[in-house]
């Protein structure tokens, strides 16, 4: 081999391995967002009550007073436009956690449980949209983990 044919194919290597490095780079940048539970912040899901339309979770552990919300899914998929339930939540560990559906609730139906933070502390869920996807009273992240779960209703 030639010392510029050699010279191309390193060349050419360094390229592909460039050209990996900023892709996965770029993929590292924004981390895929997903839903569960972070070290401050959780909600107990395994075995919630329902009595008619209230749900009764066992513990809910927040990092700030918040709230405690229930978006519907609609059309296969949830619904993070509007929601069915909330109950105000203190900084700290909050068991037996009462929360009311304002709408119809079937065994097996699936939602989304998931903690709101109370960015203002008025005590008062504030639902209003400041931009395409977030409303006033944020949703609470660890990381890119955002403190909620799908589940059944029971």
């Amino acid at each position: 081999m030639t010392l510029s044919k050699s010279l191309k194919l390193s060349l050419s290597s360094l390229l592909l391995v460039s050209a990996f490095t900023v892709s996965s780079a770029q993929t590292a940048a924004a981390p895929q967002i997903s839903i569960g539970n972070g070290a401050k912040n959780w909600i107990t899901v395994e075995g919630v009550v329902r009595d008619d339309s209230t749900l009764t979770f066992s513990e809910v552990q927040i990092d700030g007073n918040g709230w405690l919300v229930i978006h519907p899914f609609e059309g296969g998929a949830p619904n993070g436009d509007k929601y069915v339930a909330s109950t105000y939540l203190e900084d700290g560990s909050n068991p037996n956690v009462n929360i009311k559906v304002h709408k119809g609730l079937e065994t097996g139906e699936m939602f989304i449980v998931m903690l709101h933070r109370d960015v203002n502390e008025n005590k008062v869920l504030d639902f209003v949209f400041v931009d395409d996807r977030n409303v006033m009273d944020t949703a609470v992240f660890e990381g890119s983990t955002m403190i909620g779960h799908a589940i059944p209703a029971p």
